[in-house]
């Protein structure tokens, strides 16, 4: 405990631990945090379904079917049907063969990254074979970088978004057997990743490709399936492992993988993330049923996220601000020094704005950020006065 303390106590006097506020009531546009009514910008909401009646009924109606907890992981008593259910739909969805649902996003990546690196010995011949190397793109989300220690293979990483760099990795391990893994939208950055090139050097050299659409589905493609509808690309024939969380605009829990049914089936079997965990409660697939469903017939929420993106970029960018290289609902405003950002996000807090400081170890040192994060349901009223405070704020801590 020693250690501890003296790490708690570095963190507090150095300004590096964060402010962790309490959030009374459903991320719309204006909650209520510490008592305090402010504008929420820093939501995953990003289509306002976490309260749409008819996401909060499809939960109602599971929890009255079937109860609160699950009670039991999905090899035991937990595999009920409602799970089953929201499988099939998130595989219509993404227009893969089947599906395979954990209790979260992060358990998902690490379950699904270390399964797929560490294959099952089943003959003499895989105990002789050459390890699998995971080639990762340097902003990974942090489940995919855990996934891949736990995995405990070969760990190399390209590049942000750097094709030239990619083919050199996989040029250079051209007769291992390769995982290649990225974001499709960054979480930091909320730029996309170039999967269309992508796609092509994994099939040129082999190479399994796997997505995390945690932050594209629902947003990215003319009708919100994600980033292989942006590309064109196909589950299974393009892209092998289609991962995804349900905590961003399908706005309940739980994390997922689409392909083809051999990879469903092997990854019950493999991944002790799904095995060894309590399936997800039964409220969150009936949610999350719902959700798919609004997704389909309520385009109107997907397409007010894309007016909202375009005028805060727009709006920003005409004031001075460096939003990097972001093209979605997800927008950094560059800062760089730590304390500058924490100072920057209080002031906004003072103003009543929520929009939190990203510093080290979240991104690395010298980049600190605001990360905000647009909803459907935000007005222009609202991104103009947080535009207008982030001017006034910038101005004073020149």
């Amino acid at each position: 405990m020693n250690k501890i303390n003296k790490i708690l106590q570095y963190a507090r006097g150095n300004d590096l631990y964060p402010d962790l506020h309490l959030v009374s009531g459903p991320p719309e546009p204006e909650i209520m945090v510490g008592g305090k009514k402010v504008l929420m910008f820093t939501s995953n909401n990003y289509l306002g379904l976490s309260n749409h009646p008819k996401v909060v009924q499809g939960a109602i109606d599971a929890i009255r079917k079937w109860g609160v907890g699950s009670d039991g992981s999905r090899l035991l008593s937990g595999n009920l049907e409602i799970h089953r259910q929201f499988e099939k739909s998130i595989a219509t969805f993404k227009k893969g063969e089947d599906a395979i649902v954990w209790p979260t996003g992060y358990s998902a990546n690490v379950g699904t990254v270390s399964a797929l690196t560490q294959p099952l010995k089943v003959g003499p011949g895989d105990f002789f074979s050459l390890g699998t190397v995971v080639i990762s793109d340097e902003l990974n989300h942090a489940s995919i970088i855990d996934g891949a220690r736990l995995g405990k293979q070969k760990k190399v990483v390209f590049k942000h978004r750097d094709m030239k760099d990619l083919e050199s990795k996989l040029k250079w391990f051209k007769f291992r057997r390769k995982l290649v893994v990225t974001d499709s939208v960054f979480s930091m950055d909320g730029d996309i990743a170039p999967l269309d090139k992508m796609a092509e050097l994994c099939k040129k050299y082999n190479a399994m490709l796997m997505i995390d659409e945690a932050h594209a589905t629902g947003i990215l493609g003319k009708t919100g399936h994600g980033s292989l509808e942006l590309f064109n690309l196909k589950a299974t024939t393009d892209v092998d492992v289609v991962l995804g969380t349900c905590s961003k605009a399908l706005a309940a829990s739980g994390g997922f993988v689409v392909g083809s049914k051999e990879l469903a089936d092997y990854l019950r079997v493999a991944s002790r993330a799904y095995m060894f965990s309590t399936a997800m409660m039964p409220a969150a697939s009936g949610a999350l049923i719902a959700a798919l469903h609004v997704m389909e017939t309520e385009p109107k929420w997907r397409e007010q996220l894309w007016i909202n993106v375009k005028h805060a970029m727009q709006s920003l960018e005409e004031a001075g601000f460096n939003t990097l290289e972001s093209e979605t609902q997800i927008i950094p405003i560059f800062i760089g020094d730590d304390k500058k950002a924490i100072q920057f996000s209080r002031k906004l807090f003072e103003k009543g704005i929520f929009a939190p400081a990203v510093r080290w170890p979240a991104v690395p040192k010298d980049t600190a950020r605001l990360r905000i994060t647009l909803m459907a349901t935000h007005t222009k009223d609202q991104i103009d006065y947080f535009v207008k405070s982030c001017k006034e704020i910038s101005a004073k801590l020149q």
